[in-house]
Formats: C-alpha cells, structure tokens, sequence
C-alpha cells in the first residue's frame, strides 16, 4: 500500500523552525534573487542567489538539504543555506572517517574545561592539560584560531571527539630532534636564528633545536656585550664546532665562518718588499716587530747582524721604529719572517 502525502502530519511535525536545523527540501520558485524552498509544512523557506556556487544551473524541482540560518525575514519566508547545510555533511563525513591517532585541523569556537568546537555534528574537546607542552596563562587566545590536533578518544555513538595538541608537539619534537641529531656533524655549517640571548652568549634554533654560541665564539674583537654583535630573531650562517649527542648539546660559532684578522694582515704582504715596522718586544733570540697594517712577525737576531756575539737589546729596543724586508710567511700558521734592513732615527 503507497503512503500519501498528508500536509497536516508534516505541519504538526514541524510547528516551529529553529536555526540549526537540517532539512531536505525541494526548489518551487525560482526567483531573481534567490530560490524559495519547500521543507515541509505550510512556511517555505529562502535561499539567496549568493548561497549557490552556479545559480545558473538552480532549477525548479532541484532536492538538496539546507541549514535554516534565520526563522523569518521581511517577507515571511524562513531563511536557510545549501552551501551551509554542504559543508556540515563534508564536516560529518570528515569526523566519521576519524580513528585514534588521526590527525586534523579545527577551530576553537569557545573555552569549556579545555578548548571547544564542532566538527559536523560532533562535538570537539581538547582538555586543558593537553592544549600545549608549554604552560598557557591565557587559553582564550587559541579561540578562533587554527589548530592541528590527534584524536585520543572518539565516540561516535554519542558524535564526541577527545584530541589533543600537547601530543602532535611531542611527536612532531621528537621527528625533528631524530632528524637533527641524523644530519647534524662536527664543521656543518647550519643555518640557524637567535633566540634568546645571555650575559654569557645566545641560544641559536637550528632546524627547531636549541644550540649554544658562546661570546667568546661570536667574533675575533672582544666583546663587552653579545647585543653589540646580535640581535634576537636575525637568521645567520654558523658552524658546527661541539657535540654531546648524549647530552644532546650543540656548540655553534659565527668567528670560525670568519678569516682571522691576523691572517687577512698577512696576506697584504709581499716577501721581498720592504716596509717601515716598530719592535713592540724582545725576545731572547730576537724581536717581534709590527708593520704598519697591524702584522706582526719575527725579526731573529740572526736576521739583524752577522756578529753572532751580540744580543738583540743591543741592536734595537722596544718602541725603536725600523726597516725590516719580508723573508717569508706562512699565512696557515700565522707565522711572519722579517731582516733588518736599517734603524729609523
């Protein structure tokens, strides 16, 4: 035996319509500015032309589900969504296709014992304690703002979902630590951004670990403070100079990026060439002498007199401006060979 459509059971069923509601309905009219749609009942409901992707492809008879969005406008017609009404079966679909250990994204609409949303109809939960691995002073800042989380318990008899963002953290932690600590070698250069910095020198995040660069590692000038040579958030390149993958500690430096100052003064020099020097001290078996560029080198008495009898301070004392010739250098070793050519009065 077919059902008849009865009008009075429809009315009585649906006697008041609230926002929220889902129904399925068909189109009746369509109009310049939108559809009107029958949901049942004696109130027909309206969808503006906007709500629909391609209003050109809209016809009469069309079945679809809406969201009612408003109870009455000007007109007497209830006010509902197809686009709304869509995008909650794509949100349903979503949340019954999660599984413990899932991953997904949402939006925290409120605070309530943790932070709180809705996927479809499921309901969203992330507790408190498992909103971060960081303490939150302020759990209201998250609202509204996007977040990835993991599903630690899921009912979908009762459409509720427990996640946590606190648990994504460790796991994605510990991905990047394996990461880091696999790739990370003694003399890499990184690339890395200051974080913090200290009296004593600055926490450096390389690939989102914390590695250390001492003052003393910053540059070749001693420095007063490491804010004189950083500043927090600039990105540099650093070299890799310790590791205690035990402790899981690394030691960075930015001056072992950079040419010595005393080597750069001596490769300015050219062996043969003669250039004015002041002896700055005496040694024993000779004299350590500086050119005008700052170059420092060994002018040995064997290099100053043929009369092997006589001592250095005999020849030249400290402050005396002279002539030396460049014997030789060794720019690896820092090292600097002169000959006296004459005493400056």
């Amino acid at each position: 035996m077919s059902e008849k459509f009865n009008l009075d059971m429809i009315e009585k069923t649906f006697t008041s319509y609230k926002k929220g509601q889902i129904f399925d309905g068909v189109v009746v009219l369509r109009r310049e500015d939108g559809v009107i749609f029958n949901i049942g009942g004696k109130n027909d409901a309206f969808i503006s032309k906007e709500d629909f992707e391609d209003y050109d492809q809209v016809k009469i008879g069309d079945r679809f589900g809406v969201v009612i969005t408003n109870q009455k406008n000007e007109e007497g017609l209830i006010e509902a969504s197809k686009s709304l009404a869509d995008a909650l079966k794509v949100a349903n679909q979503n949340a019954q296709s999660l599984r413990l250990g899932s991953k997904f994204t949402f939006v925290p609409t409120r605070v309530e014992n943790g932070l709180v949303s809705k996927m479809g109809d499921y309901s969203i939960l992330v507790p408190f304690e498992e909103v971060s691995e960081n303490y939150v002073k302020n759990f209201q800042k998250f609202v509204g703002t996007q977040l990835e989380a993991v599903v630690t318990e899921i009912d979908k008899e009762n459409k509720s979902i427990i996640a946590s963002v606190k648990l994504l953290q460790q796991q994605l932690r510990v991905a990047i630590e394996k990461n880091f600590w696999n790739s990370i070698f003694i003399n890499k250069i990184v690339k890395g951004k200051v974080e913090r910095i200290m009296p004593y020198g600055a926490f450096v995040s390389v690939d989102g670990f914390d590695c250390f660069l001492h003052i003393s590692n910053i540059g070749y000038e001693k420095l007063e403070k490491v804010e004189d040579a950083l500043k927090v958030g600039e990105e540099k390149q650093f070299k890799v100079v310790s590791l205690d993958r035990e402790n899981k500690k690394v030691e960075l430096s930015l001056k072992a990026l950079l040419e010595d100052p005393k080597t750069s003064r001596i490769k300015q020099l050219n062996v043969g060439d003669v250039y004015q020097a002041e002896v700055v001290k005496l040694l024993r078996f000779g004299a350590i002498v500086k050119v005008e560029n700052g170059a420092t080198g060994l002018l040995h008495i064997s290099n100053c007199t043929e009369n092997k009898t006589k001592n250095i301070y005999e020849l030249v004392k400290v402050g005396d401006k002279v002539e030396v010739e460049l014997l030789s250098k060794d720019e690896e070793e820092q090292k600097v060979s002169f000959k006296l050519k004459t005493l400056i009065d």
